[in-house]
């Protein structure tokens, strides 16, 4: 269903491009050794190139140029073996240099595609403008002293990826499950942590409206939103916000604004700078960035299993589309599934872990990686049911227990005596004390009301403590039924 706003004159058609920073994996800072570890004490992660000493010389770092092209070959994107740096000239506090060093005419990954999958199933694919490296700037704190800014440069330098998404976008929706699968990606490749409340990894914007079958009219842009949530919010404040000024007569203004995330409503940040504002020109510190063709097809033979890949391996393996998706979303998501289902009935496995064993983490507020139960552990309690030691009902009680005490599955059903009973002259005497108790059902039974058997099948465990097997239950209770 298409996405549209209803203004008073009528439909408005939604536009939407985001540009992604995503701070880079990497043990030091793009052009200087300073350590990247988030929550440091202020200052103390600085060099003197990072501060903006006079004299002293950027120095590339490899490894965060191979995270830029690893990403880039994740984003099926074209790989540029020549790319430059320029700087960026803008004065603020918090940029000691007076300029940032980006690459603005020749960045290091050019056009790629990303597709996302929205609610209903469907599929669409969204393309990416390029990809380039730049260092951040530090950070100005404003609420620490009731009359002066205090600057933090920990971030000053720590190499980033800023990967700028075609306006492709219709919907909050579009802009939330780019935003979702971006992340996911890169935390696969393992180029960014993706972990937004820690400013690693923030998104701006770039929001305009149109009426259908019109050329784009001019975009605003939300900067630096750090949730997926409040993408897609800032989408449909500023979008509604737009509308409302074209009906009215207005024109909007290209500029640079903020979301307010209390009031749910974008407000002015400042105009909107053009390149030319900014007098980029090639850093002269730094010669052209080239790489060699045979280092990137390293590269590409290295990286690792991607979503896309495993979820269709995984429709593969007899998962529906649904759980695949689920089990993909996380990377350590994935790798426990795997590793409990190997050598057993992947479905089976994948409807544990997607529903009893989700559940039991969101109970507990935990992540996968986190679980008190291991994949070893869950795989000990699959394997019981398989081979009758217990039942699935029983199974559930016992992963509970698991979760609350740490304890191996085995070792909770001997404990407590939870082992299914197999025994048919049990079962036999069970079921003819329901029947006993319960004659006038089972005459009911018998002339014809066939859904009174679920009842039995229910009294019957219930006299067994849950412990009879089902199967024989169903078929002894038959045969005493009929």
């Amino acid at each position: 269903m298409t996405y549209v706003i209803e203004g008073r004159t009528g439909p408005w058609e939604v536009v939407i491009g985001l540009e992604v920073h995503a701070q880079v994996t990497s043990q030091a800072k793009l052009f200087s050794g300073a350590a990247t570890e988030f929550g440091a004490e202020p200052n103390s992660q600085v060099s003197f190139v990072d501060a903006g000493f006079p004299g002293m010389l950027p120095v590339i770092n490899q490894e965060c140029v191979a995270q830029a092209v690893r990403t880039g070959l994740g984003l099926k994107a074209e790989i540029h073996l020549w790319s430059r740096f320029d700087r960026k000239n803008y004065f603020y506090a918090d940029l000691p240099q007076g300029y940032q060093i980006s690459q603005f005419a020749h960045p290091i990954v050019g056009t790629g595609t990303v597709e996302i999958t929205l609610a209903d199933g469907s599929t669409k694919e969204i393309g990416i403008t390029r990809l380039h490296l730049e260092q951040d700037a530090g950070k100005s704190l404003h609420d620490q002293h009731p009359s002066k800014s205090f600057i933090d440069l920990n971030r000053s330098g720590v190499a980033l990826m800023e990967i700028v998404s075609e306006p492709d976008m219709r919907s909050p929706e579009e802009a939330g499950a780019y935003l979702t699968k971006l992340r996911q990606i890169l935390r696969y490749l393992g180029t960014c942590d993706g972990n937004m409340d820690e400013g690693s990894m923030r998104a701006d914007v770039n929001v305009s409206v149109r009426r259908a079958g019109e050329g784009f009219r001019t975009r605003c842009e939300v900067k630096n939103v750090n949730s997926i949530r409040f993408v897609m919010q800032s989408v449909e404040a500023e979008a509604r916000r737009q509308v409302e000024l074209w009906e009215e007569g207005g024109t909007v203004e290209q500029e640079t604004r903020l979301f307010d995330t209390g009031r749910g409503v974008t407000r002015s940040m400042r105009s909107k700078e053009d390149a030319h504002d900014y007098r980029y020109f090639p850093d002269p510190d730094l010669p052209p960035l080239v790489l060699e063709a045979d280092w990137v097809e390293r590269l590409k033979a290295s990286l690792p299993e991607l979503p896309d890949e495993r979820r269709a391996r995984y429709v593969a393996m007899g998962l529906s589309p649904y759980d695949a998706h689920v089990l993909t979303l996380e990377r350590e998501t994935a790798a426990f599934f795997e590793a409990v289902a190997k050598g057993r009935d992947a479905k089976t496995v994948a409807n544990w872990v997607t529903g009893d064993f989700f559940a039991a983490l969101n109970r507990t507020g935990l992540g996968v990686e986190e679980s008190p139960v291991s994949a070893a552990a869950l795989g000990e309690l699959l394997d019981l049911i398989a081979d009758k030691t217990i039942n699935g009902k029983i199974a559930k009680d016992v992963l509970a227990i698991m979760f609350e005490t740490g304890e191996r599955p085995g070792a909770i059903v001997d404990a407590r005596g939870l082992r299914q009973v197999v025994d048919t002259g049990a079962i036999e005497a069970a079921i003819e004390q329901v029947m006993a108790a319960n004659a006038g059902k089972v005459a009911e039974y018998r002339s014809g009301k066939d859904k009174l058997f679920g009842f039995f099948v229910g009294q019957v465990m219930k006299a067994m403590q849950g412990k009879g097997n089902p199967a024989l239950v169903n078929e002894v209770l038959k045969q005493k039924l009929t």
